[in-house]
């Protein structure tokens, strides 16, 4: 599943070439806007890996927002997306300052408001990026760009209409790889680099790493089947049941309970484990419900795993 390593430049100095980071108030309200689950999940954690993972999500969030797009053809899409890696990269590269992205920071190219105010705010996103520092700067910048060009590959098959069939399981797994399987390896890098007692267990985290993200984007895929399939978007092969998909969720969510397990092991904070755990409680939930023939959790049921969670954890 691995691609070439991309290559990310950090300049000389912390800051982000002269422009202002979010401050910990505009992180939260971005946060709410483009997250629900985000929004609920990143304050379980402590500082300063919540600030970490709050300024992480939002540049997956930019890549998602430009994979997505409603308001630009498959071309639009793919240029925006390859201009947003190579600004990650080096934002004053001549391949960076135009382009698709550049246009998307001016010209919304949805019209989710959350997601329009957060391109926006990019530079300023990408300067809180830069403040972290060192590797873990890195981390994130390298696994962003790893995901925004794997979506540029997706994207560019989509029809001239934006219509994407993926083509089997193996496909499907690749795609929810590119999205949501990175996600799950960057977390970990980042939970290494801030508790360096988990890195005697790295090897076994971040080989299920990648499903604890896979998991929760299956359980997506399921609960948005006919969204998307109005949208020209079909996750769920020809020929591959649903039934399957669900089986393959549930297996993912099962490594994902392990991958927590791994954590407490390891002597992971609760902080960090609770993180992990609400969102797959929350996907594992949302499986029974759509078996049931629901589509989501009730405000109630949520905030009930909520509780569950973070009290009777330790």
């Amino acid at each position: 599943m691995s691609s070439p390593e991309p290559s990310v430049r950090l300049p000389s100095g912390a800051g982000g070439g002269g422009v202002e980071p979010l401050s910990s108030h505009e992180l939260s309200s971005l946060l709410e806007r483009t997250s629900r689950t985000f929004a609920l999940t990143i304050p379980l954690l402590e500082e300063p890996i919540a600030t970490d993972v709050g300024v992480a999500y939002l540049l997956l969030r930019v890549a998602d927002t430009l994979e997505d797009a409603p308001r630009w053809g498959r071309d639009a899409r793919v240029a925006a997306l390859e201009a947003f890696s190579a600004w990650l990269r080096a934002p004053h590269d001549e391949r960076a300052k135009g382009g698709g992205f550049a246009r998307a920071t001016h010209e919304a190219p949805t019209s989710d408001a959350g997601c329009t105010a957060l391109l926006a705010r990019a530079e300023n996103v990408r300067a809180s990026a830069m403040l972290r520092g060192g590797n873990v700067t890195r981390a994130m910048l390298h696994d962003v760009v790893r995901t925004s060009t794997k979506m540029a590959d997706f994207v560019a098959r989509q029809t001239d209409e934006g219509d994407l069939v993926l083509r089997d399981v193996e496909d499907l797994k690749a795609y929810c790889y590119a999205v949501a399987g990175i996600v799950g390896e960057l977390l970990t890098t980042l939970f290494i680099l801030r508790y360096p007692a988990l890195e005697k267990e790295r090897d076994a985290l971040m080989t299920l790493a990648p499903a604890f993200g896979e998991g929760l984007q299956l359980v997506n895929i399921l609960k948005d089947e006919t969204s998307d399939a109005c949208e020209g978007r079909s996750y769920v092969p020809p020929g591959v049941s649903r039934e399957s998909v669900i089986e393959l969720a549930r297996a993912s969510l099962a490594k994902a309970n392990d991958y927590v397990g791994i954590l407490a092991r390891a002597g992971g904070p609760v902080s960090v484990r609770r993180f992990c755990e609400l969102p797959v409680r929350l996907a594992e939930a949302t499986l029974l419900r759509l078996a049931e023939g629901s589509r989501k959790l009730t405000r109630a049921e949520v905030m009930t795993i909520f509780s569950e969670v973070t009290q009777t954890q330790s």
